[in-house]
C-alpha cells in the first residue's frame, strides 16, 4: 500500500509535466503560425504624410519631366500644345475605359459616383483642362522653370485663401513657416526675370506667358479643392473620364481652326506618350494626395515640380541657371523638409 501510495504521485506529476510541455509545444507553434509585424515606419504613417509623400513622389517629380518632354516636341516636331494636350486627353480615356474591365462596379456603386456629383466632376474637368492648357502654352512662351515657379506660386497662394475661406482646417507654426518659404523661394527664382522682362523688347510675349502660368495656377487650386469635396468611391475613375472626354471633345472641333501637326519621328511620339503618361501619374497622385493632407500642403510638396524642371532645363536643354534660381531651388528644398519633418507621424497600432 505503501508502495502504491508513493507511485501515484509521482504518475500524476509525470503527465502534468508532458501537459505543459505539450501546451508550450502548440504555443509556439501557434507563434510561428502568426504573421510577422510589419514596419510601423511604412504602413503605419499617418493618413497626411501619405498624402504628403504621393505629393511629393508622385506629384512634383513627374510633373517636372512634362515641360521639358513639351519644350523638345514643340521644338523637333513643331506640335502645338493643343495636339499635346489632345494625345492625354486620349490616354486618360483609354485608362477609364479598361478601369470597369479590371473591376465590376454594382448597380448600387456606379463607375462615376452618384447623379449628384457629376455637375461638380464636370467642373472639375473643365477647370483642370484650363490649367493643363495655360501651362503647357506657357511651356513655350518662356523658360520651363519660370513657367512651373510661377504656376505653383499662384497656386499655392489660392489654395491657401480657399482653405482659408471654406475651413479646411488649421495650420501649424512650421506648416506656416514651410508655405511661406516656399513662396520666398518661388519668388527669388521668378522675381529677376520678371523685372529683366519689363525692360526688353520682347516683354509683352513673356508677360503673356507668365500670366497663362498664373492661371493655370489658380484653376489648379481650385480642381484640388473640387476634388476634395468628392467621398464616393468612383471619384478616380469619374476625374479621369471626364477630362478626357471633355478635352477630346474641345480639342477635335478646334483642330480645325489650325493645320493638324502631326509627330514626325520616334523622338516627337516618346516625347508625346511621355508626356501623357507622367501627366496622369500626376493627375492621380495630386487628387489623392488632397484627400489625405491640407491642400496648402499638399501645393507646397508639387512645388519640388520647380525644382526637377529647372535642373532638365539646364541639363538637357541647356538654359541658363542664374544664382538666384539656385538659391530659390535650395529655399524650396528647406521648405519641403521642413512641412515633412513636421507631418512625419505614425498612426498607433490597432489593438484586438
Amino acid at each position: 500500500m505503501v508502495d502504491a501510495y508513493h507511485h501515484c504521485p509521482s504518475s500524476s506529476s509525470d503527465e502534468d509535466d508532458e501537459s505543459v510541455e505539450e501546451e508550450e509545444k502548440e504555443e509556439e507553434a501557434d507563434e510561428d503560425c502568426l504573421p510577422l509585424p510589419r514596419p510601423l515606419h511604412w504602413t503605419g504613417l499617418s493618413d497626411s504624410m501619405k498624402g504628403l509623400l504621393a505629393a511629393l513622389l508622385g506629384g512634383g517629380v513627374p510633373a517636372g519631366f512634362v515641360p521639358l518632354f513639351t519644350r523638345i516636341a514643340h521644338e523637333s516636331a513643331h506640335l502645338p500644345p493643343l495636339e499635346v494636350l489632345f494625345g492625354r486627353c486620349l490616354l486618360h480615356l483609354l485608362v477609364s475605359a479598361a478601369v470597369p474591365c479590371l473591376r465590376r462596379s454594382s448597380a448600387a456603386q456606379p463607375s462615376f459616383g452618384p447623379r449628384a456629383a457629376w455637375p461638380r466632376l464636370l467642373t472639375h474637368a473643365v477647370v483642370n483642362l484650363l490649367s493643363v492648357g495655360c501651362a503647357y502654352s506657357s511651356f513655350t512662351l518662356v523658360p520651363a522653370g519660370n513657367a512651373s515657379a510661377v504656376r505653383k506660386g499662384a497656386s499655392t497662394l489660392a489654395s491657401v485663401l480657399l482653405a482659408l475661406c471654406l475651413g479646411s482646417g488649421p495650420l501649424s507654426c512650421y506648416d506656416c513657416v514651410g508655405l511661406l518659404g516656399s513662396l520666398l523661394g518661388l519668388l527669388v527664382i521668378v522675381l529677376p526675370d520678371l523685372l529683366l522682362s519689363a525692360h526688353s523688347s520682347a516683354s509683352t510675349g513673356d508677360l503673356f506667358g507668365y500670366a497663362l502660368a498664373s492661371l493655370g495656377g489658380l484653376a489648379l487650386a481650385l480642381g484640388l479643392v473640387i476634388f476634395r469635396t468628392f467621398s464616393h468611391p468612383g471619384r478616380f475613375q469619374g476625374a479621369v473620364f471626364s477630362f478626357g472626354a471633355l478635352g477630346a471633345l474641345i480639342c477635335g472641333p478646334a483642330f480645325t481652326l489650325q493645320e493638324p501637326v502631326w509627330p514626325r519621328g520616334p523622338l516627337a511620339w516618346a516625347c508625346l506618350v511621355a508626356v501623357a503618361c507622367l501627366a496622369l501619374a500626376a493627375f492621380l497622385s495630386s487628387n489623392y494626395a488632397v484627400t489625405k493632407a491640407h491642400p496648402a500642403l499638399v501645393c507646397a510638396l508639387l512645388h519640388s515640380e520647380v525644382v526637377v524642371s529647372m535642373s532638365l532645363q539646364y541639363a538637357m536643354l541647356g538654359e541658363p541657371v542664374t544664382s538666384f534660381d539656385i538659391l530659390g531651388a535650395g529655399v524650396i528644398v528647406g521648405s519641403i523638409a521642413v512641412i515633412s519633418a513636421q507631418n512625419f507621424s505614425c498612426d498607433p497600432p490597432a489593438r484586438n
